[in-house]
């Protein structure tokens, strides 16, 4: 009896150990508030299948980047590629992997909440605050069977450091002249006019409560809220509704090997011209500050899954998944991933 109560006893040593060990596994990420619906059921079903948990904090992409050079997190997350001189900064190499796609869509608050085209030069011109009410002469022109009100424009715009942002600004740079020189793009730009909410959803709730607002948010977080979202005029001259479709279609251009790509104002005929990746960033050497092995293993497996069976996800929540060649990319980016410049190898 005495030999059955040991056993029994180490076993549940043996389980308990595994238990913590399993724990102790987790992974903490930050950043992108964009893909956030999307990555938070992703890591509730990881957790569920595989009993890892991830730690997600939506910040906002400036804040995922921050996060990951003072090396806070195992992750960063951004829908804004770093440039060659942010890369410069950090003291390891940052590879970029491509998450899924998303749409970011300009979305207003008018009574009956009617489906409203927007040009680039209408789009170009509210943000800078010189088209200031909706039943402005350009606007008219081009919703002709629209009654638009005669309501004042107000403006909601980003106020923290936003990947959202950084696709929007960066679409707005490409399609107006004035804008790139007086505004231009980044996550955070001096807006000439507007209030500032901190996330998409805090944009979303600015309009939302605002009548005669206007903002942009990702698709999701207008589909969620029930939010009107404008049809836009995209460089081939088509009215472009964003979907999962018109999303896909933006990209259709050839990816770089380090998947670092601008997707707005596409050349594709029916594709949705204010689109943009989002990315998961994590450094290429994962033995730094005492890191375990284990733990940048466990990372690479979490990667693998999300740019493989978690694609199955996205459309369910309003994201585009990956296109194939962005898989293959991604898989040689996360092959490249090392601990002590070897490869790391997946379970």
């Amino acid at each position: 009896m005495k030999m059955l109560f040991t056993m029994i006893l180490t076993g549940l040593l043996v389980m308990g150990a595994s238990t913590v060990s399993h724990a102790d596994s987790g992974l903490l990420g930050a950043g992108a508030t964009f893909p956030y619906p999307l990555y938070s059921k992703m890591f509730d079903v990881y957790h569920k299948e595989y009993g890892v948990r991830v730690n997600y904090q939506a910040i906002g992409s400036g804040g995922g980047i921050r996060q990951l050079l003072s090396k806070t997190v195992d992750f960063g997350a951004s829908d804004a590629f770093m440039n060659d001189k942010e890369l410069k900064k950090s003291p390891y190499q940052i590879l970029h992997i491509p998450m899924c796609l998303g749409a970011v869509v300009i979305t207003y608050n008018l009574p009956g909440s009617p489906e409203i085209k927007l040009t680039p030069d209408i789009i170009s011109n509210i943000f800078l605050g010189k088209i200031t009410r909706w039943d402005d002469f350009r606007i008219k022109k081009v919703n002709p069977e629209l009654r638009l009100p005669g309501m004042k424009i107000i403006v909601a715009h980003r106020s923290d450091g936003s990947g959202t942002t950084f696709i929007f600004t960066d679409y707005l740079s490409k399609v107006s002249e004035e804008w790139q020189e007086k505004v231009g793009r980044g996550k955070s730009v001096s807006w000439p006019v507007g209030l500032g909410g901190k996330g998409n959803a805090g944009v979303a709730g600015l309009v939302k409560q605002i009548p005669g607002s206007i903002g942009y948010v990702e698709l999701v977080y207008a589909l969620q809220s029930n939010m009107p979202a404008a049809i836009v005029k995209n460089k081939k001259g088509n009215f472009i509704k964003a979907s999962i479709k018109s999303t896909s279609l933006a990209a259709k251009v050839a990816l770089p090997p380090d998947t670092r790509v601008s997707l707005t104002n596409t050349d594709s005929d029916f594709g949705y011209p204010i689109s943009g990746f989002t990315w998961i960033l994590v450094y290429k050497e994962q033995n730094y500050d005492s890191r375990s092995k284990e733990k940048a293993k466990v990372l690479v497996n979490l990667l693998w899954w999300m740019t493989h069976q978690g694609q199955k996800y996205a459309e369910g929540l309003g994201y585009a998944p990956l296109p194939d060649e962005a898989v293959k990319k991604a898989e040689k980016i996360i092959k490249s991933i090392t601990y002590n410049g070897r490869p790391i190898r997946r379970n």
